[in-house]
């Protein structure tokens, strides 16, 4: 398990992938991501700034059970 604070966990049956981030001792969920439009706005919602520069950074971002930018279902 890495330490990054925002996790978007695996592919869902009916697709999309819930996103969380961790803050404040706790993981706060911020959605369903369809997309990396829905994940870039989510996280322009909860305060970064430039989300789309992290996305591929696993400092910040852990892709969990899956490929990273797939949506579709499993």
């Amino acid at each position: 398990m890495s330490s990054a604070p925002i996790v978007v966990h695996r592919p869902s049956r009916t697709g999309g992938r819930r996103v969380t981030v961790h803050t404040r001792g706790r993981d706060e969920i911020l959605g369903t991501a369809y997309s990396d439009h829905d994940l870039v706005v989510f996280l322009d919602g909860a305060g970064i700034t430039d989300p789309e520069t992290i996305l591929d950074d696993p400092r910040w971002i852990e892709w969990r059970d899956g490929p990273a930018h797939e949506y579709h279902a499993t």
